[in-house]
């Protein structure tokens, strides 16, 4: 497997673990901040029936369809809370601390975990998940190098299970992935969320064989992916198009083969919103709250600083491309909608001769294609000098009759791209054509 297909998939599965990690407009007196994690919570056994947590697994089900020996690789993460308190010059806990001009806040922050478990064969297996507590402390200088306070970030130790059943399924093996929270029962809100696998998703590599789309199976895998179940989750193809190596099991909806737009240069760690929405959200904050959203999280401040210097370019680049769905593929020419007049604008904006097809002898003939022509209707003597000659299409057109016509210009005419620059094509109709092209697949 080649970096690159890993490092796109990578990139979305980071998108999946930081999702709802901050919410706009970043402050911690901000409602959607107070209940921050929406995807992806595996808590500690019980809390969801209590609660006040999280339900604690999460499982997918999918096909692979074996080569010779299929090796997998598993990574299964997910954030582990990190409680940031702050701490007086005296030692007491301070729900906020100034030094000059930098202010730090009580808040919760989290710590990327990666647990890889593999290479392996394609067989059942369970693994524990074993995540250690943990207290770090930060002196907090003033001006002069006197210590002012102290940050003391405190983890609570995880405990969970990674299982991989695996079992026949005609030609293919059924897998069903299942990351667990295996912990002692919560004692409250608090202690479920310390003690929670947050924004948990698995990637799946795999070599010696291929991973079976459960949205777009083939038609011989379709039985057998009915019959898999899912539950908080779904694997989606994680690679590039045409790539079945790589699978990401995300709490978020995904299609296959997801990417991050180019348009989003920067985390906003909320990637169900719109960049663009969230720059213009941002830079109405005030200097207060822009002071306030710093104070909350390393990552906050990046957020502020680069929305406040972003260029009128990135602006308009954020604003995003218009697409239209299966622009490259040819499409027929479309009827007039009934009851549309032909000189209506609706029928005339129907047609895009550059882009539209009719069909010759099984071929979706357009812009492009190679035909070879064979004149019949002898509507111009000068047919007879161009019979079975090859040409380019370089347009398609419908009358107000209804019948196809195909603009070309000759392969061999010294004027053909003079004819095409200037719309001067000669113009047959489809079963005047002989395709050249193999049909599209």
């Amino acid at each position: 497997m080649t970096a690159e297909p890993l490092a796109r998939a990578r990139a979305v599965a980071d998108a999946v673990l930081y999702e709802g990690y901050l919410l706009y407009p970043y402050r911690a007196t901000t409602r959607k901040n107070m209940a921050r994690w929406q995807f992806g919570v595996l808590g500690p056994p019980g809390a969801a029936a209590a609660g006040f947590g999280e339900e604690s697994s999460l499982s997918a089900g999918f096909l692979l369809d074996p080569a010779t020996n299929p090796v997998l690789t598993w990574t299964v993460r997910f954030l582990q809370l990190q409680r940031r308190q702050v701490l007086g010059g005296d030692g007491r806990p301070r729900a906020e601390l100034s030094v000059g001009a930098r202010s730090w806040l009580s808040w919760d922050e989290a710590v990327p975990q990666e647990i890889v478990i593999g290479p392996m064969a394609a067989e059942s297996l369970v693994r524990p998940l074993t995540v250690p507590a943990g207290v770090d402390t930060e002196e907090i200088a003033d001006a002069v190098g006197r210590v002012a306070g102290t940050l003391v970030r405190t983890r609570q130790p995880l405990a969970g299970e990674f299982a991989l059943a695996v079992e026949r399924a005609g030609g293919f093996l059924r897998l069903t992935v299942e990351v667990r929270n295996v912990g002692a029962p919560a004692t409250g809100s608090q202690d479920a969320l310390a003690r929670s696998l947050i924004g948990a998703h698995v990637l799946g590599q795999l070599s010696g064989g291929q991973f079976v789309s459960a949205l777009d199976p083939p038609a011989a895998a379709a039985p057998a992916v009915g019959r898999c179940a899912s539950h908080r989750c779904f694997p989606v193809l994680a690679g590039p198009p045409g790539d079945h190596s790589l699978l990401l099991i995300s709490p978020i909806i995904l299609y296959d083969h997801p990417e991050i737009a180019a348009q989003s240069t920067g985390e906003l760690f909320d990637s169900t919103e719109i960049d663009e929405i969230l720059t213009l959200r941002v830079m109405t904050m005030t200097d207060a709250e822009k002071a306030q959203a710093r104070a909350t999280d390393p990552r906050a401040a990046e957020i502020i600083d680069r929305c406040e210097a972003v260029s009128p370019e990135a602006m308009r680049q954020l604003h995003g491309v218009l697409r239209e769905p299966g622009h490259d593929r040819p499409h027929p020419v479309p009827e007039v909608p009934e009851g549309i007049d032909w000189w209506d604008p609706v029928a005339d904006g129907a047609v895009r001769p550059d882009r539209d097809a009719v069909p010759v002898a099984g071929v979706l003939v357009r812009r492009g294609s190679r035909v070879r022509l064979h004149p019949s209707r002898r509507a111009d003597a000068q047919d007879l000098f161009v019979d079975g000659a090859p040409a380019r299409v370089v347009s398609v057109h419908q009358d107000v009759d209804g019948e196809s016509h195909v603009g070309v210009v000759l392969d061999d005419d010294p004027a053909a791209e003079l004819h095409e620059w200037f719309g001067r094509y000669l113009y047959f109709a489809p079963d005047e054509l002989e395709p050249l092209d193999d049909p599209e697949k």
